[in-house]
C-alpha cells in the first residue's frame, strides 16, 4: 500500500559506525569520536536540526464541503453540531532561506489550510503565510518572520548515487523532532500513483506519519530532498520511503516565489522509454535516452524540428533516464524559456531548441456551472463536432477549496476514478455517487494529472 500523509514525513540517520580511520570520500563532516572511541554524527546534526521545523495546520473539516451540512434542519435532525469542528494536523518543514524566512514543505501538508503555525527547534512559534503550492510535485512554500533563523543549504540531488548515506529529520507521529538513518536505495522512482510529476529518491531511512515535508540530508549537511511518502501495509515504516529531489524542489520554489504557482507550458511531444528491443531495432544502446512517439502539429516541438523517431539523450545538458525524466524536465521549464534537446537521428547527433509556450485554455464550453465537490471552480462541457467530449475548468477562485486541491483554469477533466465523464451532468452524478478519496483524471497541457479529493 502506498501512503501519503496529511502530516509531515521525517527522515534521519541515526548512528553510523565507521572504523576510526575511515573518512568517507566527499563527506563534508565525517563522523567525530566524541570520547575518543565512539563515532558520532552529533556535530553534523547540531548545525542541521535547527533548520528543520514542525508544522501545525488548522484546516476545514471534510463535512464543511458537504451541502447537507449547510442545511440547519439536517444538522438538528441528526443531532450534529451547528458548525463542524476544524481539523488539526501536524507535519514538518525545512528553512531554506534565513534572510527571507522561506520554509519548504509538502503540498499535501498544507492543503486546505486555514492557519499554519511553524515551531522551531528552540520552541519559538511563527504564523506562516502560504506563498504558493504545487500539487503536481507535492511542494509548498511558506514564509515566516526572518528572526534569527538557521537555513539548510541546497545540495545537488543529481550527484547522489545508490548507497550514499543520508539523514532524515522530521516530526513522526507528532512526538517532536526525530533523526533517522539510511542510505539512498534507488533513484528516479516513478509510477507510484502520485499526483503528477515523479522523480523520487528512495531511501530505507525510517519514515512514519508526520514526517512529510521534512529534510533528507547528505553527510555534508546539505538538503538533497523533501520527504513525502512511504510504502507500508500498515501506513508505517517498512524501510521504503520517498523524497522529492532537491533539483526538482529548487525549480518549483523559483516559480512559487515569482508566481505563487508553477506555470507549466506547452511543448507538444510525447516519448517512450528506450527498451532493449527498441534499442536493437534502432541500432542504439539501451537506457541511453527516450524515443519520441508523437509530435503535435503546430506545437513548439514541431516548429523546433523534433520528429517522430528521434531519440532524446539530453535535456539542458542532463542525461535523460526515462520518458518520465524528460517530462519532468520539460514540465518544470518556465513558460517563455528555451529547452535544449540533444537527439540522435539516423546515426547523427543534433541539437534542437524549443521555446515553451503558454497553455491555451480549452475553448468553447457549452454550459458553465459550479460543482459542490469543487467549491470555488466553475466548469463547462467541452464539445467537438457538436458532441460532448470532456469537462473543462472555466475558472477557479484563488485560495478556494478547488484551488487548494490543485485545479486551475483550462484543466480538462476526462474522468473520475478512471470512469470517463463527457459533460457536466456526468461529472456531477459521478462525483455525487463516489466515495472519498476521489481521483480526478485530468489533462493539463501536454501532461496527465491526477488530483485527489479527500
Amino acid at each position: 500500500m502506498f501512503t501519503r500523509f496529511p502530516s509531515v514525513l521525517v527522515l534521519a540517520i541515526a548512528v553510523l559506525t565507521f572504523p576510526m580511520s575511515l573518512r568517507p570520500a566527499g563527506a563534508g563532516i565525517p563522523p567525530v569520536a566524541l570520547d575518543g572511541k565512539t563515532p558520532s554524527l552529533a556535530p553534523l546534526l547540531a548545525g542541521v536540526t535547527p533548520a528543520v521545523v514542525n508544522i501545525a495546520v488548522l484546516s476545514a473539516s471534510p463535512e464543511e464541503d458537504n451541502p447537507l451540512m449547510q442545511d440547519p434542519f439536517y444538522r438538528r435532525f441528526f443531532g450534529l453540531p451547528d458548525r463542524p469542528e476544524p481539523q488539526l494536523s501536524a507535519g514538518s518543514g525545512v528553512i531554506v532561506d534565513a534572510l527571507k524566512g522561506y520554509v519548504l514543505t509538502n503540498h499535501h501538508v498544507i492543503r486546505g489550510a486555514r492557519e499554519v503555525v511553524v515551531t522551531l527547534k528552540d520552541q519559538r512559534q511563527f504564523q506562516a503565510k502560504i506563498l504558493g503550492s504545487d500539487a503536481g510535485t507535492d511542494v509548498a512554500l511558506l514564509k515566516i518572520d526572518p528572526d534569527n533563523l538557521k537555513a539548510l543549504p541546497f545540495g545537488d540531488s543529481e550527484a547522489l548515487d545508490v548507497g550514499d548515506y543520508v539523514l532524515a529529520i522530521g516530526n513522526p507521529f507528532g512526538i517532536g523532532q526525530t533523526v533517522t538513518s539510511g542510505i539512498v536505495s534507488a533513484l528516479g522512482r516513478t509510477g507510484l500513483n502520485m499526483e503528477g510529476y515523479e522523480d523520487f529518491i528512495q531511501t530505507d531511512a525510517a519514515i512514519n506519519p508526520g514526517n512529510s515535508g521534512g529534510a533528507l540530508v547528505n553527510l555534508k549537511g546539505e538538503l538533497v530532498g523533501i520527504n513525502t511518502a512511504i510504502i507500508g501495509p500498515s501506513g508505517s515504516n517498512v524501510g521504503i520511503g520517498f523524497a522529492v529531489p532537491s533539483a526538482m524542489v529548487r525549480a518549483v520554489m523559483t516559480q512559487l516565489v515569482k508566481y505563487g504557482e508553477v506555470r507549466r507550458g506547452r511543448f507538444g511531444a510525447t516519448a517512450q522509454d528506450l527498451t532493449p528491443e527498441l534499442a536493437k531495432a534502432l541500432n542504439l544502446k539501451p537506457n541511453q535516452g527516450v524515443v519520441i512517439v508523437e509530435v503535435a502539429p503546430g506545437a513548439p516541438a514541431e516548429r523546433a524540428g523534433l520528429k517522430r523517431g528521434d531519440v532524446v539523450t539530453h535535456v539542458n545538458g542532463h542525461k535523460v533516464r526515462s520518458s518520465a525524466d524528460l517530462r519532468n524536465r520539460v514540465g518544470l521549464t518556465p513558460v517563455g524559456e528555451e529547452v535544449e534537446l540533444r537527439v540522435a537521428r539516423q546515426g547523427e547527433d543534433k541539437v534542437i531548441r524549443a521555446r515553451i509556450e503558454p497553455v491555451q485554455p480549452a475553448a468553447g464550453p457549452r454550459v458553465t456551472e459550479s460543482v459542490p465537490e469543487l467549491v470555488g471552480a466553475a466548469v463547462g462541457t467541452l464539445e467537438s463536432g457538436g458532441q460532448p467530449q470532456a469537462v473543462v475548468v472555466v475558472r477557479v477562485q484563488p485560495k478556494s477549496p478547488a484551488w487548494n486541491h490543485g485545479l486551475r483554469e483550462g484543466d480538462v477533466i476526462a474522468g473520475v476514478n478512471r470512469r470517463k465523464v463527457r459533460n457536466t451532468q456526468e461529472l456531477l452524478s459521478t462525483l455525487h455517487g463516489a466515495s472519498r478519496p476521489i481521483v480526478l483524471n485530468m489533462l493539463r497541457g501536454d501532461s496527465v494529472v491526477n488530483i485527489v479529493l479527500r
